[in-house]
């Protein structure tokens, strides 16, 4: 089971916090990440093959007039990204811990479909709520069914930098009144970011949403203002959408050796490029591994291994075991087929 984080949440820092370092001030460092989308193609729906017949235009207006990332850049400070940190010294490589919990349970059940707008995020949901952010101004964070939430591990360390491998479960609301509720879910996000020990220098950041799948995203909508309200059910294909960091965090103020500002750009107006050393990580583990591990975490089901049909006769054979049969209409997991 990921290990549940119980460091107490402490609410972001003040932008114009400085953090004194080796008894100099140094304002925050800055990461500056870009958003990439390519639209769900409508034709991978399964609705389109009678040309969407008996769906209502409106219910798809947020889905079609989405063509573009709410925002193509954002700046983030890199003490935004501390939720990422592991919430001990000593956690083992793979090793998961939950960045945001379920809160989904057989007493709770799943939450209202009926909703156009978020909750406000607190604690660890803010960072994710805003670089999800990025790409539609509706995100949840909290999925309205399981699994649910956010989990990571590490995958690499050094004396002075963390990699971290994460998966999110999130999801977005398409649609505004007079519509109704438009759910856009993709299967998961996962990524990985490399940051210091202490989140004062962000080396590298990415998240994305897998596409080696023929299908990556679930969509449900309403027909009526009411939970039961009757719902369409759709899946499809979503080539594109990633969030990447430009370069590794900056100073946002540069200071020469006596504690002078100096200008971030050179005479020719070409901005001064700053020179990062190597790190040299002392144990690693390979994407694939950690991979595993989140999915493992979200999906405990998966800790037995499910094999096509005939493979199962044979391994069932070889281990002097019983076949559980199991026919599927889709995959079990990431909301795909």
């Amino acid at each position: 089971m990921p290990v549940p984080d119980s460091e107490e949440e402490k609410s972001p820092l003040d932008p114009t916090e400085m953090l004194y370092i080796e008894g100099n001030l140094f304002p925050e460092e800055k990461l500056s990440i870009v958003a990439r989308f390519q639209p769900l193609l409508l034709e991978t729906m399964t609705k389109s093959k009678d040309g969407f017949l008996g769906v209502s235009h409106l219910a798809l207006s947020g889905l079609r007039e989405w063509r573009t990332p709410a925002s193509q850049l954002m700046e983030f400070s890199a003490h935004q990204f501390k939720p990422f940190l592991p919430p001990r010294g000593n956690m083992e490589l793979g090793e998961p811990w939950w960045v945001i919990p379920s809160e989904l349970s057989i007493f709770t059940g799943y939450l209202s479909n009926n909703r156009f707008y978020p909750p406000p995020p607190k604690g660890k949901e803010i960072i994710i709520h805003r670089l999800l952010s990025m790409f539609h101004p509706r995100p949840f964070v909290k999925t309205r069914f399981g699994p649910q939430g956010a989990v990571a591990c590490l995958t690499a360390i050094s004396d002075s930098y963390y990699m971290v491998a994460f998966r999110i479960h999130a999801e977005f609301q398409l649609n505004e009144p007079p519509h109704f509720p438009f759910w856009f879910s993709p299967g998961q996000f996962t990524g990985h970011i490399i940051l210091t020990k202490d989140a004062t220098h962000i080396r590298e950041f990415k998240l994305f949403v897998p596409n080696h799948r023929s299908l990556n995203v679930d969509m449900e909508w309403l027909y009526g203002a009411n939970e039961k309200s009757s719902m369409e059910v759709d899946i499809g294909y979503l080539p594109q959408m990633e969030l990447e960091s430009q370069g590794p965090s900056v100073p946002s103020v540069i200071h020469d050796e006596n504690g002078n500002v100096i200008d971030s750009r050179l005479p020719s107006g070409e901005p001064i490029q700053f020179v990062f050393e190597d790190i040299v990580w002392q144990r690693e583990l390979s994407w694939e591994e950690a991979a595993q591990q989140l999915e493992l975490a979200m999906y405990p089901f998966k800790k037995v291994t499910y094999l096509p049909f005939a493979e199962a006769f044979d391994r069932a054979k070889a281990e002097n075991k019983l076949v559980h049969s199991i026919l599927l209409w889709g995959a079990l997991d990431d909301q795909s087929c």
